[in-house]
């Protein structure tokens, strides 16, 4: 089976105009970050593929802890991406994925952590990045008081 995801894009000009994208429940402006001497309005292509990035990680990462029927208080995550520029070439190098998961139980800690791994190597934006972008998780595991 073959899932199909489509996104229509209108860019009103050159270089440093605006557009808009529209995919799903997904309706953004999009333009050239600030720091890469756009016009930073909206969201861009490195913000876009770090939030891919980052909800593939954290979906897979909960759907692991449930199988595993691993009993959590809260589940958040932190990740950044990591662009370098060197002679004015942009190259999208790393992402790291911080997920702080708060568990009921104490017997869990060690299979959690594991799993926060697994879940960036079974991630399909992972899996899409391999070879291209690193992928690290620096997962924090604690148990509820």
């Amino acid at each position: 089976m073959v899932h199909r995801f489509f996104l229509e894009c209108s860019w009103n000009g050159g270089r440093n105009s605006t557009g808009v994208i529209k995919t799903g429940a997904l309706e953004s402006t999009i333009s050239i970050p600030s720091e890469m001497n756009g016009p930073g309005e909206g969201t861009n292509p490195d913000e876009m593929l770090l939030g891919a990035a980052a909800t593939c990680f954290v979906i897979t990462y909960a759907a692991m802890l449930e199988r595993a029927n691993i009993e959590k208080e809260s589940l958040t995550l932190s990740s950044e991406a990591r662009v370098d520029v060197t002679k004015n070439v942009f190259t999208f190098k790393e992402i790291l994925h911080r997920p702080t998961v708060i568990l009921k139980k104490q017997s869990d800690q060690e299979r959690a952590k594991k799993f926060a791994y697994q879940a960036e190597k079974s991630c399909m934006i992972s899996k899409a990045l391999a070879g291209n972008v690193k992928v690290v998780v620096e997962p924090v595991v604690q148990v509820s008081n």
